[in-house]
């Protein structure tokens, strides 16, 4: 065996959802700032990406966590997300399974019974308070960066569905919340399959049809993700998130109900102090809190909190062997959906 590249990833979960955080093998990344770290990772670092995220060493249901020295002096780690499609501004579910990875395996020091950790993103800083005992991360409480609504009542012509009214709002990267009755679905395992084709359906269409802009980092554009959101009939929250090119978030989603805080706020259906349970379609729970109201960018915000938990379930290490034919990866429609021509 020889290879050429080696990294070695934590593997955990979130309620749910998979995360590898690299340990080694990627020291750092261009860029004096983390947008343009997470600028150079979707332009001269791609190969990266793939190499680390596509098959045949990664699979469609997971995310990958680039673990880099911080850039601002007040954080202790920077994280970047990289998926199928691109590397992403942030993610709460993975922000979650890297601050368990780092405080169980000792890369920052633990302190019971409570730690503390700021996270180093795109998005910008986010802050952490892990409840720890007996040398276990027990849950993660992250404030987000502030969310605003971007724009409401948007009709996009979507193939296959006609014209469908969605919200877009800001959690940390952009979101189209649509409710699921639109494309006549409820949000249930039984319905992932069909949940993704519409959800699919409706993000490429947003994004040819519409300019969804931050209004400062230009790095950060686009929709990245559709989140059909419900609620139970008692009250708690219902979400399920389409990741492009084709797959669904496992867990509930910090960042899509980050974007669902500022939404709901701006309807009044929210008040500073608030909490919610907030459910994925497995029906693994997040804890959301609204903590304040704020303005950005000249924009009423709103600075929720995510609280859930993480498990470190493997440790993992992938190479390149110089003679291998696929040191990019390669996708395929039976798993990662039917638009990964746009992709390839």
């Amino acid at each position: 065996m020889r290879w050429k590249k080696t990294v070695t990833m934590i593997e955990a979960h979130a309620e749910g959802e998979v995360g590898r955080i690299i340990t080694s093998g990627v020291i750092d990344i261009p860029g004096a700032t983390m947008v343009e770290k997470l600028d150079y990772m979707n332009t001269d670092g791609d190969d990266l990406r793939k190499f680390l995220v596509l098959e045949p060493r990664g699979y469609a249901q997971m995310s990958t966590m680039l673990l880099l020295p911080p850039t601002q002096p007040e954080a202790d780690v920077a994280m970047i997300v990289l998926q199928g499609d691109k590397a992403h501004a942030m993610s709460g579910s993975n922000a979650i399974c890297t601050v368990t990875t780092i405080l169980e395996t000792g890369i920052v020091e633990m302190q019971e019974p409570e730690t503390s950790v700021v996270l180093d993103t795109p998005a910008g800083l986010v802050s952490a308070q892990a409840v720890c005992a007996n040398g276990k991360c027990q849950s993660v409480e992250l404030e987000m960066p502030p969310c605003y609504v971007d724009s409401t009542n948007v009709e996009v012509e979507v193939d296959g569905f006609g014209t469908i009214p969605i919200d877009i709002a800001f959690g940390g990267i952009f979101y189209a919340l649509v409710d699921p009755a639109v494309v006549n679905l409820t949000i249930n395992p039984d319905s992932a399959r069909a949940m993704v084709d519409a959800g699919s359906r409706i993000q490429r269409a947003a994004n040819s049809q519409l300019t969804i802009a931050h209004p400062e980092f230009s790095a950060l554009n686009g929709l990245s993700y559709v989140m059909f959101i419900s609620k139970t009939d008692d009250g708690r929250l219902k979400g399920a998130t389409i990741m492009p090119p084709g797959r669904i978030d496992r867990s509930p989603c910090g960042t899509g109900n980050s974007a669902r805080m500022a939404l709901m706020h701006s309807k009044g259906e929210v008040q500073v102090g608030d909490q919610f349970t907030a459910l994925s379609i497995i029906d693994s729970e997040f804890q959301v809190k609204l903590l304040r109201t704020t303005e950005i960018y000249g924009r009423d915000a709103v600075v929720p909190s995510i609280t859930g938990r993480g498990w470190i379930h493997g440790m993992h290490q992938i190479g390149l062997d110089p003679s291998d034919p696929y040191p990019k990866g390669y996708l395929l429609s039976d798993c990662w959906g039917e638009a990964v021509d746009l992709l390839n």
